[in-house]
């Protein structure tokens, strides 16, 4: 339809990055398809902020899409593998899924092409992180140099954008980000973790980057913390 706002394909993990991610593709006037992939991780709660996520935001399709990456294991997030509560050291941390934003990124690639896109977006984060592989500029470029050979609207020329607009942000960055947009951060979830009554465990490194964003930042944190930090 003339005049239609183009799509962008939104990778929503329910998590206070992607939502701002999210936020950032509808204030540039896309519209929004929200994919959510219900990998059967340990935190699972964030599937339900994914929900809430999307309707705040108004996305126009939100697909939970199942795909058991447990069968795999390999992670804490995915495996019975202890969730690390004590900070992390050197190295890639347990709580690393293997290529899971290389699978995730293709879903979204899949469902851009058969949606007519031509834009995903994903809320890696190269500054305040865990040190995951596949947050990094050179993972993201060359997906999108894969994306460019490995589908019929590339090979056509109609090439992909993979945005990444939070990925030299500090967490304190994506809070102040998230009050500029409006959102509320209390629908996100970030906890590896989860404590029982829906709250964050307060320990694991996710939480710890969190409510450090939000001391830093200067801004209330809304986050129910089972322990104090």
């Amino acid at each position: 339809m003339a005049g239609s706002p183009s799509i962008a394909i939104t990778l929503l993990s329910g998590g206070l990055d992607s939502m701002v991610a999210a936020a950032l593709a509808r204030e540039r006037g896309f519209a929004l398809f929200a994919l959510t992939v219900d990998y059967s991780q340990r935190h699972r709660v964030e599937l339900e902020s994914a929900a809430w996520v999307a309707a705040a935001l108004g996305a126009e399709r939100h697909v939970i899409l199942s795909l058991d990456l447990s069968a795999f294991g390999g992670s804490a997030l995915t495996d019975d593998i202890a969730v690390p509560k004590e900070g992390i050291g050197p190295g890639i941390p347990v709580t690393y899924v293997p290529a899971r934003n290389t699978v995730f990124l293709s879903l979204a690639l899949a469902w851009a092409e058969a949606a007519g896109a031509l834009d995903i977006f994903i809320g890696v984060n190269a500054v305040d992180y865990s040190g995951y592989p596949d947050c990094r500029p050179a993972f993201l470029e060359a997906f999108g140099r894969l994306a460019a050979v490995a589908t019929k609207a590339g090979v056509e020329g109609r090439g992909f954008a993979v945005h990444a607009p939070l990925l030299e942000m500090s967490k304190a960055d994506i809070v102040r980000e998230a009050a500029r947009l409006g959102l509320d951060p209390g629908l996100s979830w970030s906890c590896y973790d989860p404590a029982p009554g829906r709250r964050h465990c307060g320990e694991c490194d996710s939480c710890r980057l969190r409510a450090r964003g939000f001391v830093e930042a200067g801004l209330a944190d809304p986050t129910d913390y089972a322990a104090a930090l």
